[in-house]
């Protein structure tokens, strides 16, 4: 559909360019009146578990050992130990080398390891190098590649080369599925946003993702609605669902029940599943874990009920 519009960076531009700018004021309004809502005591308890099942539980530290990722492989698995009726987390999110410790804890569960790669956090690597990070984690058993795009070469304007990149990330993922990293907090503007979704998905992203969780701002609820805005009229023309996660900076219950409110008000119930809408987080997934005893047991746990991620 969009073959004649990524011939060449000139055609690529006008198309770009021509997406309807995005009203800084309106935009951050919406947001926040999104941001206010309330759910009854039902809704709230199938808020908490659907936000578990959407939580890619991340470690993503230079100190990172084997031991630390059987641990978090075994939190996803299991959140609450004391509770069977915990839903598992969707994915755990590592680095390439962590992938195969990972893998090797989860077995059948269900739960999915996902692996950053094309020299996260920054993307500052020669292309083959990238290109070699996605496939040795995917030969590692990675379901999953979270991938970070030149941040320099969108904001050079330079958008075939991004799109060039995604295209052959993606080809390299081979039946992993691809999420697209913009680090939003580096774009500077809405309008970049908009510009860089429409681009990952036109490339053949499978996710579109704010953040590397490095930098910030990391994800906000104006830069998510602006993508799940592009997710759903993407679908509107192609018929095509992708997914979108925010990454970093949510840390409470209440965060995630704002970010599940938007994506049921703006790209509707369809998004409402791990399957297409993810959280990555660290410390979201225990304040969660607190929440749902509190509704459950009538008590706080208390965080070091918990351990620590």
């Amino acid at each position: 559909m969009y073959d004649d519009i990524v011939r060449s960076d000139s055609s690529l531009r006008r198309f770009l360019h021509g997406l309807p700018g995005v009203d800084q004021v309106g935009c951050e309004a919406r947001a926040a009146g999104l941001g206010t809502r309330s759910i009854k005591t039902t809704a709230k308890a199938y808020a908490i578990d659907l936000a578990i099942r959407m939580v890619d539980l991340t470690t993503l530290e230079g100190a990172d050992t084997h031991g630390k990722v059987k641990a978090l492989a075994s939190k996803a698995k299991r959140p609450d130990p004391a509770d069977p009726s915990c839903p598992a987390t969707a994915a755990v999110c590592v680095y390439p080398d962590m992938v195969a410790t990972a893998k090797q804890t989860l077995g059948d569960s269900g739960v999915h390891v996902a692996a950053v790669a094309t020299a996260f956090p920054s993307g500052r690597a020669a292309m083959d190098i990238k290109l070699a990070d996605t496939r040795d984690a995917v030969e590692a058993g990675a379901d999953e590649i979270d991938m970070v795009i030149d941040r320099g070469a969108f904001l050079s304007g330079r958008y075939l080369d991004v799109y060039d990149e995604i295209v052959q990330v993606k080809e390299a993922c081979g039946d992993a599925h691809l999420k697209v990293i913009f680090e939003t907090g580096e774009l500077q503007t809405y309008d970049n946003v908009r510009r860089a979704s429409w681009l990952a998905m036109m490339a053949g992203g499978h996710f579109i993702k704010t953040s590397t969780g490095k930098v910030q701002p990391a994800a906000t609820l104006p830069v998510t609605l602006i993508m799940l805005e592009a997710v759903r009229d993407f679908r509107d023309q192609t018929g095509q669902m992708v997914g979108v996660k925010p990454a970093g900076g949510i840390k409470t219950t209440k965060d995630a029940i704002k970010y599940l409110v938007m994506v049921n008000e703006i790209a509707g119930p369809d998004w409402l599943d791990p399957d297409w809408f993810r959280f990555g987080a660290s410390t979201l997934l225990n304040d969660l874990l607190m929440q749902r005893t509190k509704m459950t047991t009538g008590r706080y746990s208390g965080p070091d009920y918990f351990t620590l991620d």
